[in-house]
């Protein structure tokens, strides 16, 4: 489980075993997480295989691969990272648990002093899920969604966000993470077997 609040970055360094497993440069987190353990990595509960010299090792699975932007990264590619929520971790953000619904697609970033506003696409399947001023976790980030369509949604980056995070890094076009709130879905789901 996570709050959706990234404190820190890593930088992707390849796959191995062709893509059965994702290697993770993060000096910063590479002794405080151990074997076994999980980290959110671009929103992705993964757990640790191997620490090896500030390189975190990660299995990747095919329904990993095929819902998710880790199946498509670029040397070099800044990843956002989250370490697990403990009992003594603020709830910053919102209940995020690493389990992705799908990727959406960035179509437009625009600025909006002193920040960003960005629009995602994502699967029409996926609209009951979100409500307005709700929240949305994209690549692991807790955000708020601040307008709604019928396949798209809206979100204000703030500064801080654009500083600790990949968000600001995306343009048009890039893959993006989506996990719903996951209360929503609980309720949808609930509500939808009620109706029978």
């Amino acid at each position: 489980m996570f709050t959706g609040i990234i404190h820190h970055t890593g930088l992707f360094k390849g796959y191995r075993q062709g893509k059965q497993e994702i290697v993770v440069e993060a000096p910063a987190l590479s002794s405080r997480i151990e074997i076994g353990e999980s980290l959110a990595v671009n929103g992705v509960c993964l757990s640790l295989t191997k620490n090896e010299k500030n390189r975190l090792f990660f299995n990747l699975s095919q329904e990993t691969i095929k819902k998710t932007n880790l199946g498509s990264l670029r040397q070099g590619e800044k990843l956002n990272l989250e370490l697990s929520l403990t009992l003594s971790s603020p709830l910053s953000g919102h209940f995020v648990t690493g389990h992705i619904d799908s990727q959406g697609k960035v179509l437009k970033v625009s600025e909006k002093k002193p920040g960003k506003r960005m629009t995602i696409s994502f699967p029409s399947e996926l609209r009951p899920y979100f409500i307005p001023k709700g929240s949305v976790a994209l690549n692991g980030a807790s955000l708020t969604v601040a307008d709604l369509r019928a396949s798209s949604l809206e979100v204000e980056l703030i500064p801080i966000t654009l500083k600790n995070s990949n968000l600001g890094d995306l343009k048009s076009g890039d893959p993006v993470n989506i996990e719903c709130d996951m209360f929503g879905k609980y309720a949808y789901n609930w509500m939808s077997q009620w109706k029978r």
